[in-house]
């Protein structure tokens, strides 16, 4: 039995379609079926023909005409990679998965930065002092949250602590003042309602002008299970926490930013 003979099916339908220089063979059955036919005779043929015609085709003039209109160097096209050979290269799908991971870090620090707010730290820090105070701590004080602002006025001489009319209807069962370790004065109340927690504390200055840092609107914080909704108003920051998540205070809150 000659070695043609043992060529398989697809082998010599594949080797009808090789090309003349092997090195342009990048498809792995085309490269499979040339080895296994090199050695064959028909192939050989094959080869030659393939050879002599390119040769002749070289050989015939490009009329000047067609030169004018279209490049020389247009009318050889380079092979085309599809899409899916270059997803399959190991090196692309490295360094597409890399480029995915950066975009998705500077996302999340740029949606981190733009949440940010002066006195976000004070916010964090007080909210786990919400997590370790107790009602006893606390003097109690029976009232409309509303007039907590009079108390700590008339009691401590605490200006500008005055509770939002979002949450001033809210009642009261004690309140405490108390220095923080940066030594700001912070105003704590207690509400009977969901046990939420107000904290009045000054807001955030400018180092070098001594100014109140303003923003507007309600900026949500969050740390260790507790979420805390801040506003700032005449240089005071207020905020409202309890143990839970954003959507458990939303409904006490403006839905646009004022």
């Amino acid at each position: 039995m000659s070695t043609a003979a043992q060529l398989s099916r697809r082998d010599k339908v594949l080797i009808h379609c090789a090309p003349i220089r092997e090195d342009r063979v990048d498809d792995r059955a085309l490269r499979t079926a040339v080895h296994h036919a090199r050695k064959t005779e028909a192939f050989a043929v094959q080869q030659s023909f393939d050879k002599a015609v390119i040769a002749l085709a070289r050989a015939v003039p490009i009329p000047k005409e067609i030169i004018e209109w279209v490049p020389t160097e247009s009318f050889i096209a380079t092979p085309r990679r599809t899409w899916k050979k270059y997803v399959q290269n190991p090196v692309f799908l490295a360094t597409g998965i890399a480029a995915l991971v950066i975009a998705v870090i500077l996302i999340f620090q740029l949606v981190d930065r733009l949440n940010r707010f002066p006195g976000e730290t004070t916010a964090r820090r007080l909210l786990t002092t919400a997590g370790s105070a107790h009602a006893m701590m606390l003097d109690p004080v029976k009232t409309d949250a509303g007039g907590i602002g009079d108390y700590l006025f008339m009691k401590h001489r605490l200006s500008h602590y005055d509770v939002p009319p979002e949450f001033a209807e809210l009642k009261t069962i004690g309140c405490r003042v108390f220095d923080d370790e940066e030594g700001q004065r912070v105003a704590q109340v207690w509400a009977v309602e969901k046990k939420m927690q107000f904290f009045l504390f000054p807001a955030e200055r400018d180092p070098k002008t001594g100014a109140a840092k303003h923003f507007t609107g309600w900026r949500y914080v969050d740390q260790d299970r507790w979420t805390g909704v801040v506003k700032e108003q005449n240089g005071v920051c207020f905020m409202a926490a309890l143990r839970g998540n954003e959507k458990d205070l939303a409904p006490y809150v403006s839905k646009k930013n004022e």
